[in-house]
């Protein structure tokens, strides 16, 4: 899959292109829209991007979640190979050490993950800072063709870019999980 990145400063043209898109069939999960105008997006009916997104939340928890595992087979080996585990004691102490540095790890990068802006966004910074929204849409190869005619159709997005989509099975589990949240 691939995202397309469009700019506009327009809402309303957004939440038009937004219908145009699902009723050509492509899904709401797969259609965001990236604002610093909060405000403005809940009088629109658009597919905002979660704020939670919106930072470097996920990748910095990664990053920490690494390095926590690194620190914690960093202490397991080090009890091992210094006989430590050989005390009354044993391993309890150790594994309960390596768990918690590999909590703390984690949690450390998500809390400095939470004050950057994500990584895929910023290079569009100044323009959100301008006002303009970002556009983008996760599409298939095949969806493609229905993207493009549907955007020459609205003269004011400009191109953004191309870049890598979420992963499809991501995008089908937001779409199960709709569909049974609606339901309920």
């Amino acid at each position: 899959m691939n995202r397309h990145y469009y700019i506009s400063n327009n809402l309303d043209d957004l939440e038009q292109i937004e219908r145009e898109l699902e009723a050509s069939g492509i899904a709401t999960e797969q259609i965001h829209v990236l604002s610093e105008q909060d405000a403005a997006l809940e009088r629109h009916h658009v597919h905002s991007v979660p704020s939670v997104l919106k930072t470097d939340v996920v990748n910095s928890g990664r990053r920490g979640l690494y390095i926590g595992l690194a620190l914690a087979i960093l202490v397991l080996l080090v009890a091992y190979f210094s006989g430590w585990t050989d005390s009354p004691a044993g391993w309890v102490p150790f594994i309960f050490l390596a768990l918690i540095l590999l909590g703390f790890s984690t949690w450390e990068g998500g809390l400095f993950g939470i004050q950057t802006p994500n990584q895929y966004f910023r290079q569009l910074q100044d323009r959100l800072r301008a006002g303009d929204h970002v556009f983008f849409v996760d599409v298939e190869p095949s969806q493609e063709p229905v993207l493009e005619r549907i955007i020459q159709q609205h003269p004011y997005m400009q191109q953004a870019g191309v870049g890598q989509a979420r992963p499809y099975w991501i995008i089908a589990g937001q779409q199960t999980w709709n569909r049974f949240r609606k339901m309920i």
